[in-house]
């Protein structure tokens, strides 16, 4: 049978082209043609890999073709340019569990000032949207209306937070959806942006690879602008002057993901520091000896305002992905509202971690 019907398309940064022919009979891979331009060695291995794709059901998860892949070929072969791994991904493509920056339509959602309570609600409200079909994937910029701290969902409030600082510098404290540390927000110091795609986006990547991989626009953005950024396993964004930033995630289990990233642009680090209880363990096991140390503020790298910094971004999301810019909608914001209302400036909720 040589009549293939689904095809698929992956190439790993710094890897080859791997191409996924496949002919599908039910629900069933019945025959398979892996191409590209990789090297492998032997020839005949080739034929073993097509082999252990026949049979796998089109709803097989990315790790258990890749371990098929892997069963087949043997310790013996030499897989240059390409792994088991990338296999599966170009297989996924083809049966459309995994998908292509291309293969969506993106939105930009300029920065809008917004309360920091509104701002987390919008990132719960229009993720689930992602997953449910309801709206475009998307690149969301944040403005805020308050100093604020916001701290990651499995926090403990007590040990983020001094609430004797809190109060004497007015900061609103809340919780967002997604993991990761703390970050002190004042109004006009922080770059933060949140994205909404769907997972099939990262299918196949590991936490640890799909932050750089989301995050590639990113880099070249801050690029433009003079900074030289890299990512510092798991979710810390640094230049060769010091950190910058950091990363997280939250994923639906409906199949939505929320990427959400917050970079110093002028900090008050005698105030943060006097508002967050930042532990020694977290600063020790970086090699830092000052928690000041820690962030150093895209204004003096740059020497750009903070809205010429937007405009890079959204440019160069643009430019990359074809996004078109858009504005959060009447009923998006009403629902965000209530949402924060309900559930964000809750007691219950920001210290559902005391």
């Amino acid at each position: 049978m040589s009549d293939y019907t689904h095809h698929g398309e992956y190439k790993a940064s710094g890897g080859k082209l791997v191409i996924a022919d496949l002919a599908v009979a039910g629900h069933t891979v019945a025959a398979a043609s892996i191409n590209g331009d990789f090297f492998l060695e032997p020839d005949e291995a080739l034929t073993d890999i097509n082999r252990s794709l026949v049979g796998l059901s089109v709803d097989a998860p990315h790790g258990t073709i890749a371990e098929n892949v892997r069963a087949a070929v043997g310790p013996g072969t030499v897989m240059f340019g390409f792994d088991a791994a990338a296999v599966a991904t170009a297989v996924r493509r083809a049966l459309g569990h995994a998908t292509t920056w291309s293969d969506h339509d993106w939105e930009i959602l300029a920065p809008q000032p917004l309360p920091i309570a509104t701002q987390v609600a919008l990132d719960q409200i229009l993720t689930e949207d992602v997953a449910a079909g309801r709206r475009r994937p998307a690149l969301r910029l944040w403005q805020w209306t308050e100093p604020a701290v916001v701290i990651g969902s499995f926090q403990s409030l007590t040990n983020e937070v001094d609430p004797a600082g809190v109060e004497r510098h007015g900061i609103t404290v809340v919780r967002r959806i997604s993991g990761g540390g703390a970050m002190f927000m004042e109004a006009d110091n922080c770059v933060t942006y949140s994205m909404y795609l769907p997972v099939s986006l990262v299918d196949g990547l590991s936490f640890a690879e799909s932050y750089p991989f989301i995050d590639a626009w990113a880099m070249e953005a801050l690029q433009r602008t003079g900074v030289e950024a890299f990512y510092q396993p798991l979710n810390d964004i640094a230049t060769p002057e010091g950190k910058i930033g950091g990363a997280a995630q939250k994923r639906l289990a409906s199949g939505g993901l929320l990427h959400h990233v917050t970079m110093s642009y002028d900090i008050d680090a005698d105030k943060m520091t006097d508002v967050l209880r930042i532990g020694q363990e977290k600063i020790r096991d970086k090699g830092i000896r000052s928690a000041k140390k820690r962030v150093d503020p895209l204004r003096r790298q740059t020497g750009m305002s903070r809205p010429e910094i937007w405009e890079t971004m959204m440019e160069t999301f643009a430019e990359r992905y074809g996004a078109s810019r858009a504005e959060l909608t009447g009923e998006e914001i009403a629902r965000a509202e209530a949402l924060a209302e309900s559930k964000f400036t809750t007691p219950a909720w920001t210290a559902r971690v005391p």
